[in-house]
């Protein structure tokens, strides 16, 4: 990856992360109220539903920026693989490390967001202030594994699927793919990997906003995951799939398509 490649997917990858948060925080702020163990009424219900909001601004262009550099660089280390049967291999290592790596500066972000979701009467700056000092700096990081585990799996299905349709949709017309084309093939794409992901994404919000030194917030995912099982069955391990769901499709569509438009235009 050159210079103007690396630049082009920095710029790109950041506006496209920051359409996204900003654009359908509501939706995430739903989600997150339906899935906590506290439920969705006592997490606040309708109200404040832009809490959390500074934490998200803050974080959404460094993350994106970051997982689209790493996305990009590894495709293009293994640009021999990309035209033949090895190319979703590729995409999805490009993918995995694109998110370990966005990880390191989205996991903060979501601990303080979600928790301020979750607690509407509490802003950022004081949610902050209460986990570094109840937590210290780890605190912030509450959940990594788990987020990791939640985004690797997502990104495994997303990301191919996502190449996939675009390269179907390029060879059906002649070699040519415009940028809202791309975004309808991120909307399926995202569709489809946030369904199935929910109840690893359930698991993720539990371990984020339990209590400091209770056994769910020392984040084993396997044992989260029995828990809301045993306490909610199937529908608890997909609380709020329909908001997550509509949430990544119109972000896919949002996400995808802007940062192809974005990064076409700068190259």
């Amino acid at each position: 990856m050159d210079r103007r490649e690396f630049t082009a997917s920095l710029v790109a990858g950041g506006c496209a992360g920051m359409c996204v948060d900003l654009t359908l925080f509501p939706l995430d702020t739903i989600k997150t109220r339906l899935q906590s163990q506290q439920g969705f009424y006592k997490a606040g219900g309708f109200r404040g539903i832009y809490a959390g909001v500074p934490s998200a601004a803050i974080g959404s262009f460094p993350n994106a920026a970051v997982f689209f550099v790493t996305y990009e660089s590894t495709k293009s280390l293994f640009t021999g693989y990309s035209a033949t049967n090895l190319a979703p291999i590729t995409h999805m290592l490009a993918a995995s490390l694109g998110e370990i790596v966005a990880c390191l500066i989205r996991v903060p972000t979501e601990v303080v967001k979600q928790r301020t979701q979750a607690n509407p009467s509490l802003n950022t700056y004081r949610v902050l202030l209460n986990t570094l000092h109840e937590e210290g700096f780890r605190g912030l990081y509450r959940g990594y594994g788990s987020t990791v585990l939640r985004e690797i799996p997502f990104s495994l299905v997303q990301f191919p699927l996502w190449e996939y349709l675009k390269a179907v949709w390029w060879g059906r017309q002649g070699g040519r793919l415009d940028s809202w084309q791309a975004a309808v093939c991120g909307a399926l794409a995202g569709g489809v990997a946030a369904f199935v992901t929910t109840p690893l994404d359930v698991a993720k919000t539990w371990i984020m906003l339990a209590k400091a030194g209770t056994s769910t917030a020392s984040g084993n995912i396997s044992t989260v995951l029995y828990e809301v099982w045993r306490s909610r069955g199937i529908p608890g391990l997909f609380a709020g799939s329909i908001p997550r769901v509509t949430f990544i499709s119109m972000g896919g569509f949002i996400f995808l398509g802007a940062y192809e438009k974005v990064r076409r235009t700068l190259l």
